[in-house]
């Protein structure tokens, strides 16, 4: 999609600082973190929105949860614990019309719940 951040960012059109990348996701440092550790786990396909996720599409979210792990583990992470969030839509907080997580970690995060 031509005015897409994300898609912007997938094609080297505007600089980011890239964590992991592959053919399916790409993995890159907020510009607004959170939390010492805060990464965007995009898909490399244009899906704006959880409700947009088919049998076609799906390998590229599953890469995601494939992937997250190894990058918990590099950020020194995976022992402490992380959380991975997923906003949809305007209501949730969704700034970017591309689905992505958001892998927050390195400090004690507050509770949800």
């Amino acid at each position: 999609m031509s005015n897409c951040l994300f898609c912007k960012i997938i094609n080297k059109e505007i600089p980011a600082k890239i964590i992991f990348e592959n053919d399916f996701i790409i993995v890159f440092q907020d510009i607004h973190p959170k939390a010492p550790v805060h990464l965007l786990m995009v898909p490399k396909q244009h899906i704006a929105l959880v409700n947009e996720l088919n049998t076609v599409n799906i390998h590229f979210i599953s890469e995601i949860f494939l992937q997250v792990k190894n990058i918990a583990k590099e950020q020194g992470i995976d022992q402490t614990g992380y959380r991975l969030v997923v906003n949809s839509g305007p209501d949730s907080g969704q700034e970017v019309q591309h689905l992505h997580w958001h892998l927050l970690g390195g400090k004690k995060l507050a509770g949800i719940g």
